[in-house]
């Protein structure tokens, strides 16, 4: 038994050709987060803390769906949602419809410890941060031009896109119908982690779909579905958030661990396997400090560590193929 850490910054159609200027800032952007991980549980800090301050880092770093790089809905808006949880206790709060706060999943936090509930959304979500004080920005600041630029590709093909996936325009209906660079969208962002004494946290943030219906919500803060922990293990999923909910893909992942006897590679190999291609991935931990980082699109950004030394950063090959 030792810690382990495993983070994501989302799955989908991720092409192999997607250039460097694309590739090497979410790659960079994944060893700073793990470098910030792997220092806080060598410190001795809880899980909890560590994905926390993990996903805030990923939410500030504008190459990822979340936070600063959250992607716009239909209306041209910003509606960001996060969930945290903690496995020992099962505590976990979650936010919805956010658009000035600049850290969504430290807001989920603080519904999770100073609410006597855990889900709060859109107005009544905007108004708690107002009380707790917790950092926010114009809805200005999460717009980026290339965010506008996304939205308005994804209404031209007339579709809601998942992360990264490349948009078919309505005039063209083969493969070589994608955007400039070969890059779509940017991913959801999150992160598992468990320290030498067994304890596990999950966290997970997004700005959710291109061009969603304004007031849709994903699977990233439904407790279940894109962010679990308990005492096996902690999940925090990516990809298409209606079948991440539908097949409560994180849940899945313990529950199969608990009344099958499965490892945490195997579990979550059979929970992904349920999923319809092309549209999930998860990143996991056990209480034992093994590690899963499981997908079935084309890739997902990840990043994994271990105290047996063991690290990586990767996008393909997922090992369910």
């Amino acid at each position: 038994m030792g810690w382990a850490i495993a983070l994501h910054g989302g799955a989908g159609d991720i092409p192999h050709s997607l250039p460097p200027d694309r590739r090497l800032p979410r790659e960079a952007g994944l060893r700073h987060c793990l470098d910030v991980g792997i220092a806080a549980l060598k410190a001795h800090k809880h899980p909890l803390d560590v994905v926390e301050l993990v996903v805030r880092e990923l939410e500030n770093y504008p190459h990822f769906n979340a936070g600063k790089g959250s992607v716009l809905t239909s209306s041209g808006t910003v509606e960001m949602e996060a969930s945290i949880m903690d496995g020992k206790s099962k505590k976990c709060g979650a936010v919805s419809g956010l658009s000035t706060v600049v850290n969504a999943v430290s807001l989920a936090r603080l519904v999770m410890e100073k609410t006597p509930h855990i889900y709060l959304g859109f107005h009544g979500a905007e108004a708690f941060a107002r009380e707790q004080g917790v950092e926010a920005a114009d809805p200005s600041y999460f717009i980026t031009p290339e965010n506008i630029e996304r939205l308005k590709q994804a209404q031209d093909a007339n579709r809601v896109q998942i992360d990264y996936t490349q948009p078919v325009q309505k005039e063209a209906k083969d493969a070589a119908a994608t955007i400039p660079n070969g890059d779509s969208q940017i991913g959801t962002v999150g992160c598992v982690a468990v320290d030498s004494e067994g304890n596990l946290a999950s966290a997970t943030s997004t700005g959710g779909l291109v061009n969603k219906m304004a007031g849709r919500i994903g699977d990233s803060p439904i407790i279940g579905a894109g962010t679990y922990a308990n005492h096996l293990c902690a999940v925090s999923a990516t990809g298409k958030g209606e079948a991440m909910i539908r097949g409560t893909v994180a849940r899945d992942v313990a529950a199969v661990m608990e009344f099958k006897g499965l490892s945490l590679k195997e579990a979550a190999a059979y929970v992904i396997d349920q999923v319809p291609p092309g549209n999930a991935g998860l990143v996991a931990v056990s209480s034992t400090g093994e590690i899963a980082t499981v997908f079935n699109t084309t890739g997902m950004f990840r990043a994994c560590a271990s105290e047996d030394g063991y690290s990586e950063v990767a996008i393909w090959d997922s090992p369910l193929k």
